[in-house]
């Protein structure tokens, strides 16, 4: 499908929205980065439908052909500029590759010979975390040539993302095995047998790496824009999602919730610079078989709101949280899915997001490849769209609770704005019963209300 195609396919499936933004970000959706016509008419009509509906097109920075994107970037930009709209990229290529499968970043064995871990990728060679320095000017390179050409116009920049996971330092799959190997890594790592010693060093590369290499050089040049990366963002210690490519491996450490194995995470992103986190609410297929639960969409709402309360709970103050958010099953297998396993509804799923959203996030990413694109923009446009009417409460409101049942039942989530709370209520099994939720000594009743928030008095 073409892009101008699919685009269109999402423009006319949602609807205008019903209030205005105001001061909240955009809705980011996969499908609109990149303006996919050369006509500057037809750009501005798209840029405008976007915007009535909550929308927002990103550029797309590829430095293998510079002059021509920089080029579309500055004219989008423009465009965004003058119809009052927020400025944003996509820097995904520009950072990759770290290890580009060069000798020079390669591992080296007691006979000198170097070599690569694939096992994170076949197509990935990953590189030994200690000779990767040289490859910081060129990478860096790459962002401060956009940068600075968005200065150069006199442009605003305000949003830059990226997607950057399978490069650099990695310390999951077989990555243990080629670092004990490595004659460099063996000189550098001081305990090759603390899992927590090898797993901090190297996250703090991969937060240099990210600091010097992405955010340094737009944040010099914008102080104010939104930097972040896919997956990376402030937490408690822990993280309960993993990702396609990485396997589970029980003789690391790790903790378990029925079959669902946590493992500890370094703090890596208050090293980055970035002043947005972006945590990951998919709908991981192999996570539902990690519990036992009757209710099939509670094995999917209970991961998701681990993640999301992880990430609200530990935001940092003036920080905020832009999360990629997916519906549809995420990373099948290519048979497809086994029969047992049921999808998440998408009343659960849209449920999902408001909790989300009164525990902290800010903003979402909907992630989709082309044949989904549509659904997921309409599942989360709508719940966008009905969250603008709270728009005091998600601007200024604190989250007041983070507990999530361990067995189906009552999910309660609130935003606190002076003397009112933000509530929603979803429940999974029960008797309706008025729940309890008690703010500074305050015992609040919260009645069943499905489908919608309510607003209730501390007093």
């Amino acid at each position: 499908m073409e892009q101008l195609e699919l685009v269109r396919q999402i423009l006319d499936a949602l609807p205008p929205l019903d209030h205005s933004v105001g001061d909240r970000l955009p809705l980011y959706l996969w499908g609109l980065r990149g303006m996919p016509t050369s006509s500057e008419t037809m750009a501005r009509e798209l840029l405008q439908e976007a915007a009535a509906r909550g929308l927002a097109f990103v550029a797309v920075w590829d430095h293998d052909n510079l002059a021509e994107s920089v080029a579309e970037a500055l004219k989008l930009g423009r465009l965004q500029q003058e119809l009052g709209l927020s400025i944003g990229a996509d820097a995904i290529k520009p950072l990759y590759a770290f290890c580009d499968g060069s000798p020079e970043t390669a591992h080296v064995d007691e006979a000198g010979e170097p070599f690569f871990d694939h096992s994170h990728s076949p197509n990935r060679p990953i590189g030994c975390p200690f000779a990767l320095g040289h490859r910081y000017a060129e990478i860096s390179g790459r962002i401060h040539a956009f940068a600075q050409a968005y200065q150069d116009a006199g442009l605003p920049l305000d949003f830059v993302y990226s997607d950057w996971e399978i490069d650099g330092p990695l310390e999951w799959n077989d990555a243990l095995e080629h670092i004990r190997r490595c004659t460099r890594c063996q000189a550098e790592l001081s305990d090759l047998d603390d899992f927590g010693h090898v797993q901090r060093t190297l996250r703090r590369i991969r937060a240099k790496m990210q600091r010097e290499c992405f955010a340094q050089p737009i944040l010099q040049r914008y102080p104010r824009a939104l930097v972040g990366n896919y997956a990376v963002y402030n937490h408690g210690g822990m993280r309960y999602w993993y990702d396609y490519f990485e396997r589970v491996n029980l003789d690391l450490p790790h903790t378990c919730d029925q079959r669902e194995p946590s493992r500890p995470w370094a703090h890596e992103y208050p090293e980055t610079g970035y002043t947005f986190g972006m945590p990951v609410l998919y709908t991981w297929y192999r996570t539902y078989d990690w519990y036992d639960f009757e209710n099939a969409d509670y094995h999917w709402f209970y991961n998701m709101l681990k993640v999301a309360s992880n990430a609200g709970r530990h935001k940092p103050a003036g920080h905020t949280l832009i999360t990629f958010v997916h519906h549809t099953l995420t990373d099948p297998p290519e048979g497809g899915a086994e029969p047992h396993i049921q999808p998440m509804s998408v009343e659960a799923y849209q449920e999902l997001l408001w909790h989300a959203l009164l525990r902290g996030h800010d903003a979402f990413f909907s992630w989709s490849p082309n044949d989904v694109a549509v659904h997921e923009a309409v599942v989360a446009q709508q719940v966008y769209n009905q969250s603008l009417a709270y728009g005091d409460f998600l601007a200024h409101g604190q989250p007041v609770t983070f507990a999530i049942p361990p067995e189906p039942g009552t999910v309660v989530s609130a935003l606190r704005a002076g003397g009112r709370l933000l509530v929603r209520r979803t429940d999974f099994g029960g008797d309706g019963r008025p729940h309890s939720l008690v703010v500074d000594g305050h015992r609040i009743e919260v009645p069943a209300a499905p489908g919608v928030c309510q607003i209730l008095d501390l007093r």
